[in-house]
C-alpha cells in the first residue's frame, strides 16, 4: 500500500508539471503518458484543483481578449490562447456538428476562413481595420470533431498596412494557409 501512495504522489507531481508546461494537454493524452485510466487522471486533477481542459483554455483566453484592439471578444472565432500585438497569436477551435456539412462531415470552408481572418485582425494593433487582400489555400479537408489550431504571424508593417500570415493545423498537419493584407483606418 505505501508503494502505491508514493507512485500516486510522484504521478500527481509530474501531472502538475506537465499541465504547467502544456496547459492544453487532454486527459486522454495524459492517460496515455502516465499509463493510467482517464478516470485516474480526472481524480488526480480534482485532488490537485486543476480545472478541465475547457476551463484551462477559457482562463488563458480571458487574459488575451483584453489585449485585442480591433475586434470585440465575441467577434473572434475560436478561443484566443496567445496574443502578442503586431507579432503573433494563436487560437483554438473545436469543430462541432453545426460547423460541418451533414452528409460529408466536412467542416465548412467559410468557417475555417473566419478563424484565420479573425485571428489576423486580432493580432494587429489597430482600432479599426479591414481586410484589403486575402490569399488562401485549403490544403486538406477538416472533418467534424477535429480541433483547429490557428497560428498568426505579422510579417511586415508598411504604413497603415499589416501583412499577416495565418496557418491552421489539425494535430501537426497544416490544413489551411492564409496571407492577409489588413488596412488600418483612422477614426475621425
Amino acid at each position: 500500500m505505501p508503494n502505491k501512495k508514493k507512485l500516486k504522489k510522484v504521478r500527481q507531481s509530474e501531472l502538475l508539471e506537465k499541465i504547467e508546461t502544456k496547459p492544453f494537454v487532454t486527459d486522454e493524452e495524459l492517460s496515455e503518458h502516465f499509463h493510467v485510466s482517464i478516470q485516474t487522471i480526472r481524480l488526480d486533477r480534482l485532488e490537485l484543483g486543476i480545472p478541465e481542459l475547457r476551463e484551462r483554455i477559457k482562463n488563458v483566453a480571458q487574459k488575451n481578449y483584453s489585449k485585442v484592439i480591433s475586434l470585440g471578444k465575441s467577434e473572434i472565432i475560436g478561443e484566443l490562447i496567445d496574443l502578442n500585438l503586431n507579432q503573433s497569436g494563436i487560437s483554438i477551435l473545436q469543430t462541432t456538428q453545426e460547423m460541418a456539412f451533414k452528409r460529408t462531415k466536412v467542416v465548412r470552408g467559410h468557417l475555417i476562413f473566419s478563424v484565420a481572418e479573425s485571428l489576423a485582425m486580432a493580432v494587429i494593433n489597430a482600432k479599426v481595420a479591414l481586410t484589403g487582400v486575402a490569399n488562401m489555400k485549403y490544403k486538406t479537408p477538416v472533418l467534424l470533431g477535429e480541433k483547429l489550431v490557428a497560428k498568426a504571424e505579422v510579417v511586415k508593417i508598411r504604413g497603415n498596412k499589416y501583412f499577416v500570415h495565418v496557418k491552421i493545423y489539425v494535430k501537426s498537419e497544416q490544413v489551411f494557409r492564409g496571407k492577409f493584407i489588413l488596412v488600418s483606418i483612422e477614426e475621425e
